[in-house]
């Protein structure tokens, strides 16, 4: 699995870097065909409190899921990004083993 992590116009800390690889890494133990995760990390309206975004896509072959989530803090966006993803490829799971 192939992960790519992108902050738009601000620097992610390290410490961010790694809560998200150590988040992709549960992701990757549910489904273990993922080729690719794509973490997109901006601040959207900074006037308001909740304008942290993270924009996630998940590639599996033949299929691609995303999910975008904006909050208080990032590390809450990616966990509620990854429940959305996570309910995705479960019913992607269920759909597969009924062929």
């Amino acid at each position: 699995m192939k992960l790519r992590i992108q902050s738009i116009n601000f620097d992610a800390t390290t410490a961010l870097e790694s809560y998200i690889n150590k988040k992709m890494l549960k992701l990757e133990k549910i489904f273990d065909e993922i080729l690719n995760v794509e973490v997109y990390l901006k601040v959207v309206k900074p006037e308001s409190a909740t304008n942290k975004e993270a924009e996630i896509k998940v590639s599996i072959p033949n299929v691609d899921f995303f999910a975008s989530k904006t909050c208080d803090s990032f590390e809450e966006a990616v966990d509620l990004t990854l429940e959305a993803l996570d309910k995705q490829i479960k019913k992607y799971k269920e759909k597969a083993s009924k062929k």
